[in-house]
């Protein structure tokens, strides 16, 4: 019902996708890493569309959440935000990133891949601010997630 809804997801989002069945969109997932907050977003590969998703705290919790969302959704692949054009190799929040991937890929047996991030945070502030959303740090992580994935998608031949 539209109650448990607007809990769930922000109002821009619902805005964004409507009354529609929500449930139908969990295909992939992106995944924006940063060491205070991960940003979530969900998308199917048949209609190649991205929604921001959840902003979960990059605490001690975050893997049992992370698990439990994945299985929840039915995520079939993950695509996860990697710096620039690094390869894992110039800070610690790229290991880091590396070591998500892999925990994943071996512990879920979900297919990874990575897509490059940059600038998505500016680009995800300033498409909240377009919607009228002040308090942008609260969404700015699961709309870098969403762009993430709609890059990831536009990047491949399906």
């Amino acid at each position: 019902n539209a109650d448990s809804i607007n809990q769930v997801f922000p109002s821009y989002w619902i805005e964004n996708v409507g009354k529609r069945n929500l449930a139908q969109i969990k295909t992939i997932l992106a995944i924006d890493y940063g060491k205070s907050k991960v940003g979530l977003a969900l998308g199917d590969n048949l209609v190649r569309i991205a929604f921001a998703y959840k902003t979960l705290p990059n605490n001690k919790n975050f893997w049992e959440i992370l698990a439990k969302i994945i299985a929840k959704e039915e995520i079939k692949k993950v695509i996860i935000g990697r710096p620039g054009h690094n390869n894992f190799k110039d800070s610690a929040e790229a290991g880091a990133i590396k070591k998500l991937g892999e925990k994943i890929a071996t512990e879920l047996k979900l297919p990874v891949e990575y897509q490059e991030e940059m600038f998505t945070t500016r680009m995800a502030r300033n498409n909240l601010k377009e919607k009228g959303l002040k308090n942008l740090e609260r969404y700015d992580d699961q709309e870098s997630a969403r762009i993430i994935l709609e890059s990831w998608f536009a990047s491949q031949d399906f």
